[in-house]
């Protein structure tokens, strides 16, 4: 436990960016990206972002809190030359993101109440935003949709620095994140290696899903990513706000592993 408190809570130099990943919806990726963001953010100090690359209704600003006002990427937008200007400051920011309180880090969210060809960004969004957010950020997380062939989200692979496949017991969850696996590796070298680099988080979502359901699960990834971590089932993860602080001990000592598996890979 102590070293991966000592992992997690290490400053790297320059900003890193994480994509969480899955072909599939309800596979775990927002309760991924808020409780990596957390414990990041606690052990780490200030500086993480959360940040909702999604064109379908992204749900990261349903399970995280509301701030002082209802912006979201889309206001932030024509704002990030300003930002990225010498007159830039981080407290800008705040007119955009939402912070959490508790766990101190930032979301950035789309706008789900928005028709996806409404909330739709080009690559070249994703750069100015990415900019800004490493401009002011040492931890960028991204929470990804599910459309692996947008061209936002295949830009968010190129920005990334590491990838984290979510995935539950299901079989279609699992499967798909295989899947993703493996067309990285024939993406391109650089996919390839973040496909080889991944780390990989195995959530029991269904409480009836048995010890030997979850080691099917990590077994068959034990090959294609260079770590894979257990997330036992825990009932504060199934709606509302998610804190890392609510989930029993035995599930934060797992996000912990989680983080500091992505950590060992900066």
């Amino acid at each position: 436990m102590r070293d991966d408190e000592h992992a997690v809570s290490r400053h790297w130099p320059g900003p890193r960016t994480v994509a969480v990943v899955n072909g599939k919806g309800g596979a775990g990726k927002t309760p991924a990206t808020v409780l990596l963001s957390a414990v990041f953010a606690q052990y780490g100090g200030a500086g993480v972002l959360a940040w909702d690359n999604n064109q379908t209704r992204g749900t990261l600003g349903w399970r995280t809190e509301t701030g002082a006002h209802d912006r979201t990427l889309l206001e932030l937008l024509p704002q990030t030359q300003r930002l990225l200007g010498a007159h830039g400051q981080s407290a800008d920011l705040a007119h955009f993101v939402h912070h959490q309180p508790q766990e101190k880090y930032d979301v950035l969210r789309s706008k789900p109440i928005r028709l996806a060809h409404e909330n739709r960004l080009s690559p070249g969004d994703v750069d100015a935003i990415h900019a800004v957010a490493a401009k002011f950020y040492r931890l960028i997380i991204i929470d990804s949709g599910n459309d692996e062939s947008d061209p936002m989200w295949l830009r968010m692979i190129d920005l990334a620095d590491q990838i984290v496949v979510a995935t539950t017991t299901r079989d279609d969850h699992a499967e798909a994140g295989a899947l993703l696996l493996e067309a990285l590796e024939d993406r391109d070298e650089r996919s390839a290696r973040l496909a080889r680099e991944s780390v990989v988080v195995v959530s029991q979502a269904d409480p009836k899903a048995t010890a030997a359901d979850v080691a099917d699960v990590v077994s068959g990834y034990e090959s294609l990513a260079r770590e894979v971590v257990r997330i036992p089932f825990d009932r504060e993860m199934v709606d509302g706000h998610l804190r890392l602080g609510a989930l029993a001990s035995s599930s934060q000592r797992a996000w912990l592993s989680a983080a500091a598996a992505v950590a060992r890979g900066f």
